[in-house]
């Protein structure tokens, strides 16, 4: 049987660890070819590894860092010489950045959590969305977090870039509501990840879902049937559930 993302392209940013990882190999495992962006090579050559053996698609690896912004222009230009078209990015790639006061934070720590969290993801939709526009179906997903709207003490540089990310998903939404590109945003919740290890050193992991848990619903949110465009994917509770843009604080 087909899986729902048979015969589609997919850009995964971050693809070599935690949800990315998930991601990758659930699209596989749906018919997907995934380009696989990370800047380690060898954790890309190990998930190159699992998608074969999930697929016969295969996958691209793209090891660069989201920060080269001349090499995300470029990746859109090869995108476009192999495959003509893009049908699903789902930008996930993202630092943590410090925890720590604002008054704190080093300027070279804002800008790197900025131009990774927030101006790389626009740099790809600005080189992406020509792509995206020669799909029939062209998809994308932006992995944001509670810290967008819950404004937690310390923790300024993540929470502002995903509140920055979350505007401009919303904003190119809103750009394409005429079209057949549609945009989602994702909060993830507490999920078992390095980056949660690192941003709640106490937690006990195991108290936690893995990203595998999470990642289905990402696949129905790149499939062509999808019809949502400029909300909320909240997979923070028990429950999944779709949201606005307006969320309580």
């Amino acid at each position: 049987m087909a899986g729902i993302l048979e015969g589609r392209v997919a850009l995964v940013t971050g693809a070599s660890r935690g949800i990315g990882r998930a991601t990758a190999i659930e699209f596989a495992k749906q018919g997907a070819h995934v380009i696989a962006l990370a800047r380690t090579q060898g954790a890309l050559e190990e998930l190159d590894d699992e998608i074969r053996g999930v697929s016969t698609n295969g996958a691209t690896l793209v090891p660069a860092d989201l920060k080269d912004m001349d090499g995300i222009d470029r990746l859109g230009a090869a995108i476009y010489e192999r495959f003509g078209r893009l049908d699903v990015f789902f930008g996930n790639g993202a630092i943590l950045g410090p925890i720590s006061p604002l008054g704190h934070v080093t300027p070279k720590d804002w800008d790197d959590v900025m131009t990774v969290n927030v101006t790389a993801n626009w740099r790809l939709i600005r080189i992406l969305d020509p792509l995206l526009a020669r799909s029939e179906a062209g998809r994308v997903v932006f992995m944001s977090s509670a810290a967008a709207w819950k404004h937690r003490p310390y923790w300024g540089c993540y929470s502002v870039s995903k509140a920055a990310l979350e505007a401009l998903g919303h904003t190119y939404a809103q750009e394409t509501s005429s079209t057949k590109i549609k945009v989602m945003m994702v909060d993830p919740g507490p999920l078992r990840t390095d980056m949660r290890a690192m941003a709640v050193p106490g937690e006990d992991p195991m108290t936690l879902r893995e990203p595998s848990e999470l990642s289905p619903h990402i696949a129905k949110m790149a499939a062509a049937d999808w019809m949502e465009t400029g909300r909320i994917f909240d997979f923070s509770g028990k429950e999944p559930k779709i949201t606005d843009f307006g969320r309580p604080f």
